[in-house]
């Protein structure tokens, strides 16, 4: 008895080949229009609904999501041609520094003012150095870190404590050096975010760090 109500009864068509029909003729229900108000599909909250309505409801859903991508696709345009406009301006200033303190100088004065950074430097990382190496080797491995430091690793890298921080490796032409940033807010920076700005600092500073 238990088997024979475990069975379920085979249906009488084959659902697949309603499916790709259905797709193979998107003008079927135009065909049979009493067809969308006689259907009826379970709605969560609304009970059943007719095919017509969970259609439109469909169509808003979709709408509302393409809205909210267009959204967020103009708000990282916009972030982006400013990043680029603060790069090229800083790029013009830092191309006319004479000297490795005047490149300090801007670059930390630039990136503060702009950004509201806290911290911005260039250490150069001997070996004799634990604590700095110890930096180089891990944190920055991949030649990249963004995140969160202990009490020691920022008042190393900044002589306090800090928020959130942004590491980088500069190109051995330019000897062991780490480009630093820091935040004061401790989710500025995160292991998730994209390195556009500072890649393209880490470039322009791996271009002039060793003609100075």
């Amino acid at each position: 008895m238990n088997d024979v109500m475990n069975n379920k009864t085979p249906l009488p068509f084959d659902e697949i080949l309603i499916r790709e029909y259905l797709l193979d003729n998107p003008d079927f229900f135009s065909r049979y229009p009493e067809l969308l108000l006689a259907m009826r599909i379970p709605h969560a909250q609304r009970g059943a609904v007719s095919l017509v309505e969970r259609r439109q409801e469909m169509l808003r859903t979709r709408v509302a999501q393409l809205e909210e991508e267009i959204t967020s696709l103009l708000t990282m345009a916009s972030r982006n041609e400013q990043i680029y406009m603060f790069n090229t301006a800083l790029s013009l200033k830092l191309l006319q520094a004479t000297d490795l303190g005047e490149l300090r100088q801007v670059l930390c004065a630039e990136l503060q003012q702009q950004f509201q950074f806290t911290h911005v430097r260039l250490i150069t990382v001997h070996d004799i150095d634990s604590e700095l190496s110890h930096i180089w080797s891990n944190r920055l491995k991949q030649g990249y870190y963004f995140g969160r430091l202990t009490q020691t690793e920022s008042k190393r890298l900044f002589g306090s404590e800090v928020g959130s921080v942004a590491l980088s490796r500069l190109s051995e032409q330019c000897g062991q050096v780490i480009f630093a940033i820091a935040s004061a807010d401790p989710v500025h920076f995160h292991p998730e975010m994209d390195n556009l700005l500072l890649d393209q600092l880490k470039q322009l500073l791996d271009h002039l760090l060793p003609k100075l």
